[in-house]
């Protein structure tokens, strides 16, 4: 049951936000594009990563912490293994880098400001609902965690 409703939940809210909103943004003629030439397939480096990085958290959510990725139905366990380790919001990440592929293949630049809004709505959402509520969930291991795991970025290793 877990898995049917991720894939509810992925077909309703990364279908809409990864497919639907940058299809129309292509499809008008808004903005101004640019031109790489054969380099555009450069996106392909960024949409790759980014839909691995979306697929791998979604099935540790549903594996590791017993929960879908929507925040109606989060996950029972805090996930802290997987891309998890690294950071502690690597979904984001990599939505944001599939956004930015699209903007590079398909040479709108209006879908680099989608990226930029993005960014900040999940930043915004992150900072100010996400991170209180696995606090009041998780009590002292969200808080370890945090002290030990990046918001956004791996942290460098140190000796």
């Amino acid at each position: 049951m877990l898995w049917l409703r991720t894939v509810l939940f992925t077909l309703l809210v990364p279908g809409t936000v990864l497919g639907l909103v940058p299809f129309a943004l292509i499809a008008t003629s808004w903005g101004p594009r640019f031109n790489l030439g054969a380099a555009h397939l450069i996106g392909f480096m960024l949409l790759m990563p980014g839909v691995a990085i979306i697929v791998w958290c979604f099935i540790d959510f549903v594996r590791r912490g017993r929960g879908t990725p929507a925040p109606y139905d989060p996950p029972r366990r805090l996930v802290v293994a997987g891309l998890y380790k690294y950071t502690r919001n690597p979904q984001y990440v990599g939505v944001i880098l599939v956004v930015l592929s699209e903007a590079v293949l398909s040479g709108r630049t209006l879908l680099f400001g989608y990226a930029v809004f993005l960014a900040v709505g999940y930043h915004l959402f992150v900072r100010f609902y996400e991170e209180p509520t696995l606090r009041r969930m998780f009590g002292e291991e969200y808080v370890q965690y945090c002290a030990v795991v990046s918001r956004w970025l791996p942290r460098r290793a140190t000796r």
